[in-house]
């Protein structure tokens, strides 16, 4: 019997099991199942619409505006502070990062359902007792490959991959937030510096009061009171002028520290005063149901569910064997030139089956744990959507009310002005006591300073209502688990 007819032989007295396995692999790899709950995406009844009566009807492309919200304001100094905080901020870099390394693990997770091959090569002189000295070299091939037959390595690419999408969408989320953080700190920059301005040109008022009051005690028109409560009202306004300075300060220190710069970067840039940024346009707030896929927090609550569901089919694979095709081509030989001649080969090639029958309880108890985690997962998703809907509801009231506020304001001030103006007029003309200037200065000043500070939050509810409804991000393209 030549070779040829030996391997045949070798070949017909292969155990028919194993030629079966060999047959259905195939069959099996394009059909295999795999064992756990499919995900199926988290439905939530959401309100046709919203329900405070300021929400508008405008028919704006929502989609358009919210990315970059922030043009809105006409502020050019706005955007800049907020395109160069996305392009710098420490905290975005680091959800950058985060971003990389969910992208490596998903990759780790694939790369586990293909076989793995290991090389191998050696060199060992020994000395036998009868004194002989001799080589031996040797190298080779292991190859292995795990066959995927209940689906866990599959399951295990499917919750990376949600990881990967949660790592994006937690980099979205950064990117809103930071976006409406720039927004608030600028806001209270100008807020502070226009409170500022208020008090300076009170003090000029209120100087230029004690110097008349001055004038007339001196003449014996006024008494010592008049002279005093004058002093007093002013003394009062400078000191509100120090604090007002330490707080643009460190405003300006909070705004570098958002662009990764150093705290004193942006103050020669930021010292020059500027009016309060107002919006052109009111906010388009769009239907409820679009929160589910502009929020990046509802975004990634729902990969994290995704991620959570996956795993419970990781552990359910655990309670099946595990089937591998392992093989094996070495060379040995006592010379290194003659190592990988043909005739010197040795090889092996088979598959096994291995089954934790005796770890039942504790991969029972690990489906259990999954079960719980994703339960966990589902509820947090819940109310993240409950979150955002009164997030959008709360922001929607305050910036109608806020501006309702601020209109009040104006009226204020325009009347406290003609109250000054009267009873200055009337003080000098020796018709009434300098306690009416005083109480009609004061009003003044509590009016202007309350309406700097009312125009602040009207820009900065609406800042609220832009990140309530998801704005301050490009979308990205987020792999599919």
């Amino acid at each position: 019997m030549n070779e040829q007819q030996g391997i045949i032989m070798k070949r017909m007295k292969t155990p028919s099991w194993c030629r079966l396995f060999s047959f259905s692999l195939p069959l099996v790899l394009l059909t295999g199942c795999a064992v756990g709950p499919d995900f199926v995406r988290p439905t939530m009844e959401m309100p046709a619409t919203w329900s405070s009566e300021t929400a508008g009807t405008e028919a704006r492309a929502v989609e358009q505006e919210l990315p970059r919200w922030w043009a809105v304001f006409n502020d050019p100094l706005f955007t800049s502070l907020i395109e160069r905080a996305q392009a710098a901020n420490l905290d975005l870099r680091q959800a950058a990062a985060r971003v990389r390394q969910a992208r490596a693990a998903s990759g780790m997770a694939f790369a586990a359902i293909g076989p793995t091959v290991d090389a191998a090569a050696s060199h060992e002189r020994s000395r036998t007792t009868a004194g002989v000295v001799g080589d031996l070299y040797q190298a080779g091939f292991d190859a292995g490959w795990e066959i995927d037959l209940f689906g866990g390595t599959r399951r295990g690419i499917e919750a990376a991959a949600a990881d990967l999408a949660a790592a994006i969408e937690g980099k979205n989320g950064v990117l809103v937030s930071l976006s409406a953080e720039v927004a608030r700190t600028y806001i209270s920059l100008r807020v502070g510096q226009q409170r500022l301005a208020v008090a300076r040109q009170n003090m000029a008022a209120q100087r230029k009061s004690v110097e008349i009051t001055s004038q007339r005690y001196a003449a014996g028109l006024v008494n010592h009171l008049d002279l005093s409560n004058a002093e007093a009202q002013l003394a009062t306004t400078t000191a509100q002028v120090p604090v007002l300075e330490s707080g643009v300060r460190q405003t300006m220190h909070t705004l570098a520290l958002l662009l990764g710069q150093p705290p004193g970067a942006l103050v020669a840039e930021l010292t020059p005063e500027a009016q309060v940024p107002v919006a052109a346009a009111a906010v388009p707030a769009g239907l409820p149901s679009d929160l589910l896929r502009r929020r990046p927090d509802i975004r990634k609550a729902e990969a994290a569910l995704h991620a959570a569901t996956a795993r419970i089919g990781v552990a359910i694979a655990d309670l099946f064997p595990r089937f591998t095709l392992s093989g094996a081509l070495s060379f040995s030989d006592t010379h290194l030139g003659s190592l990988f001649t043909w005739a010197e080969r040795g090889w092996s090639f088979g598959p096994s089956v291995s089954w934790r029958l005796f770890e039942t309880g504790r991969t029972l108890a690990n489906i259990e744990l999954r079960k719980a985690m994703e339960e966990e997962e589902g509820i947090a998703y819940q109310q993240t959507v409950l979150t955002a809907l009164r997030e959008v509801e709360d922001g929607l009231v305050a910036a109608a009310k806020d501006e309702e506020h601020r209109r009040a304001l104006l009226d204020a001030v325009a009347a406290n002005r003609k109250a000054v103006e009267l009873a200055t007029r009337l003080y000098t003309a020796g018709e009434t006591d300098f306690l009416a200037v005083v109480v009609a200065q004061r009003s003044l000043y509590a009016a202007e300073d309350a309406l700097a500070q009312s125009t602040g939050n009207v820009a900065t509810e609406l800042i609220a209502l832009y990140k309530a409804l998801g704005g301050g991000w490009e979308a990205e393209a987020v792999p599919a688990p």
